[in-house]
C-alpha cells in the first residue's frame, strides 16, 4: 500500500501541475482576448467577444465526468493512450480553461480605469497596456489560479474513476472495491493535505505581491 500510495501521489501532481500550467496559459490567452474585445476593451469586437464567450460558457455547462468521457477519445487520438495520468490531463486542462477564461477576464475588468487612462495618455502600445493590467490584476490572479490547482486536484481524483489513476482511482481500487474504508480514507487524507498545502502557498504569494505592490 505505501508503495502505491507514494506512486499514486505522484501521479495526482504530476496531473494537477501540467494541467494547471496548461490551462493557465491558455485560458489566461482566452480572457485576455475576452478583455480586449469587450464593449469597452481596447479592440473592442463583439463577433470575437460574442463567439469566444458562447463556447466558454458552454464547456463551463457541462460536467466534468461527462466531458472526460467526451474528451479522452482525443487523448487517444493525440497521444495514443485512453488511460493513465498523461491521458487525463488533456481533459483536466479542457475542463479549467474557461474557468481560467473568466477568472482573467473578471480580474482585468477590476483594474481601476485611472491606471489604463494613465497609460493610454502617454502613448502606450496595445502590448503595453495588457502588461500593465495584468501587473495590476497579479495578487486576484494568484488567488484566481490557486481556487484553479485546487479544482483540478479535486477533478483529478474524480478523473481516477475512469482509468486516470492518482489518489482518486487508488482510493476506489484498494478502499470502496474491497470495502476497506481505512484504506479508502489514507488518499482522501492526502488529497485534504495537498488542497491545504496549495491554499497556503497561494494566500503567500498573494499576500508578497500586495506588499510589493503597495510599496
Amino acid at each position: 500500500m505505501s508503495n502505491s500510495l507514494l506512486k499514486a501521489t505522484f501521479q495526482t501532481i504530476y496531473m494537477v501541475f501540467f494541467s494547471s500550467l496548461f490551462s493557465t496559459i491558455i485560458g489566461g490567452f482566452l480572457g485576455i482576448v475576452l478583455v480586449v474585445t469587450d464593449k469597452n476593451g481596447i479592440k473592442r469586437n463583439k463577433f470575437v467577444y460574442s463567439v469566444l464567450s458562447f463556447f466558454v460558457n458552454l464547456f463551463r455547462s457541462v460536467p466534468f465526468l461527462i466531458l472526460i468521457i467526451y474528451i479522452l477519445p482525443i487523448s487517444k487520438a493525440l497521444i495514443n493512450k485512453m488511460t493513465g495520468p498523461t491521458a487525463a490531463i488533456i481533459p483536466l486542462t479542457v475542463s479549467a480553461v474557461p474557468f481560467v477564461a473568466r477568472i482573467f477576464e473578471n480580474a482585468l475588468k477590476e483594474v481601476d480605469y485611472g491606471t489604463l487612462e494613465a497609460s493610454i495618455s502617454i502613448g502606450s502600445s496595445d502590448k503595453e497596456i495588457i502588461k500593465v493590467m495584468l501587473s495590476e490584476a497579479l495578487p486576484t490572479l494568484v488567488n484566481g489560479i490557486t481556487l484553479t490547482v485546487i479544482n483540478l486536484i479535486g477533478y483529478s481524483a474524480m478523473a481516477g474513476t475512469v482509468g486516470a489513476q492518482g489518489l482518486g482511482d487508488l482510493a476506489i481500487t484498494y478502499g470502496y472495491h474491497r470495502f476497506d474504508y481505512v484504506q479508502m480514507t489514507v488518499p482522501v487524507v492526502i488529497i485534504i493535505l495537498l488542497v491545504q498545502i496549495i491554499q497556503l502557498l497561494g494566500n503567500y504569494i498573494s499576500k508578497r505581491i500586495n506588499k510589493k505592490i503597495s510599496i
